[in-house]
């Protein structure tokens, strides 16, 4: 992944990973995202030898602790059931935990080490006090009742509670846990230690939330490919754009995205995608938050309804466009996709889901000089809001909308502007490069100044 990487420095990142690996066997998401961090970070300790002395990434790489638990609970029709739970605490050299928590059939240790991991890079450039950590549930929330998602929430928490509070281990949404969810699970917390405080973040705003946070990911997403684009003397205005998923990131992303002038033409889920040549408008947008929040519906209802496109089991990748944004899942973007975006003459792309660039694509991406942004840089919007969140339960104050998002987007400027000046290779910008070290630099100063722990 990391380009012109010297034969020494390539065997040095090697023994590395064969190190991580052998701790973490079966893991492969948390290698590929330790690879693609060590990649930059192992050359750049050479520069700052107290880093290497101190084994600064050795003890990143490896959680402060990692919580497994039994979530027992009872269905509608009266049956028992068991899951698993988690939660890995990661690293607060700079401030509490902070990450999601994922409900979905996929969650493992594997995916939960490698999204916390990510998180505390991602925190780490907001320049909020927020340390990194992830959690959730090998549970599915498709298809459940809410009387079935209120008994599930109920039992994780009781077990969670005992590892979190406002100043240890903050936790928000994810994939699956919505505002529903963090009331259910919020509300128990309540019940079980008798206070109301800022221990969950993505609370409904009625109740200790915070405005934005809903939009926050993708409306930090389009804010990001707007300062790149600026290094360029470029902007957003008659962009044709790509974006995957139709949940929350990828919904918001087309919100921004139209309300600055682009035009969206795809949007897709795990059963194919949609392209609308004339545009996914405000109109059109409104009727799949519909079908998406409320119906829970699949993409290719959209294309019947508007006439437009359907192309099942299949991703967006392949569509000319001028800027892309992955929004669905996880390793989304293999290499003919790179290929396919920068043949069709992509030359931008920003990660709204978490690593949905495989590595080979990464390569591909690089060595074409896109505007590329990994989601560590530019999907922090939402962590950004979630300690907006903090900062305004601890002030026992609600911020108006129009402040909120004022510091969005100067959080966004913030981090772009952090990844250009660790990323800028000449007349190029590595957005990985400068992402990673970045992010990197402050967390391995504080574990410098706390010493030893």
């Amino acid at each position: 992944m990391a380009l012109n990487l010297s034969p020494e420095r390539r065997a040095e990142v090697d023994r590395f990973m064969r190190g991580l690996i052998r701790r973490n066997p079966g893991e492969p998401e948390f290698h590929q995202a330790v690879r693609e961090a060590a990649e930059y970070l192992i050359p750049f300790t050479h520069e700052r030898p107290e880093y290497r002395h101190a084994r600064i990434l050795e003890r990143l790489t490896e959680p402060d602790r990692a919580i497994s638990f039994r979530v027992c609970w009872t269905d509608d029709a009266g049956n028992v059931r068991t899951n698993r739970g988690y939660r890995i605490q990661f690293n607060n050299a700079i401030g509490p935990y902070k990450g999601g928590l994922r409900f979905h059939k996929s969650v493992n240790a594997s995916v939960l080490k490698f999204l916390g991991f990510e998180q505390i890079l991602k925190n780490s450039l907001t320049t909020l006090p927020m340390g990194g950590g992830k959690g959730g549930a090998n549970f599915n929330p498709k298809g459940k009742s809410d009387g079935e998602m209120m008994r599930f929430c109920q039992s994780f928490m009781t077990e969670l509670h005992h590892y979190i509070g406002q100043t240890t281990d903050v936790p928000a949404g994810d994939i699956g846990v919505g505002t529903r969810e963090i009331g259910y699970l919020y509300g128990q917390y309540m019940r079980l230690s008798g206070t109301f405080d800022g221990v969950l973040t993505g609370k409904g705003a009625a109740w200790g939330g915070s405005l934005v946070r809903t939009e926050a990911t993708g409306y930090g997403l389009v804010y990001f490919m707007k300062e790149m684009l600026r290094t360029r003397g470029d902007g957003l205005r008659g962009k044709t754009c790509l974006v995957s998923g139709a949940g929350n990131v990828a919904q918001y992303t087309v919100e921004k995205l139209n309300g600055l002038g682009a035009k969206v033409v795809t949007l897709s889920d795990s059963s194919g995608f949609v392209y609308d040549k004339d545009g996914i408008d405000a109109e059109k947008l409104g009727w799949i938050m519909e079908l998406k929040n409320e119906r829970r519906g699949r993409i290719g209802e959209y294309a019947a309804k508007f006439g437009c496109e359907f192309h099942a089991g299949k991703r967006p990748w392949g569509v000319p466009a001028d800027l892309a944004f992955p929004c669905a899942t996880q390793n989304e973007i293999g290499r003919a996709d790179a290929e396919a975006l920068v043949a069709n003459g992509v030359i931008g792309l920003a990660e709204g889901a978490n690593m949905p660039t495989e590595p080979e694509a990464m390569d591909v991406l690089l060595k074409a000089k896109i505007l590329y942004a990994p989601a560590k840089a530019s999907n922090a919007g939402g962590v950004a809001v979630s300690g907006f969140e903090r900062t305004q339960n601890s002030m026992f104050l609600s911020w108006p909308r129009a402040e909120v998002e004022r510091r969005l987007q100067e959080v966004m400027k913030e981090i772009h502007r952090k990844c250009v000046r660790y990323g800028r290779q000449g007349d190029f910008v590595n957005y990985v490069r400068g992402a990673n070290i970045a992010g990197f630099v402050k967390v391995a100063d504080a574990m410098l100044a706390l010493g030893v722990v």
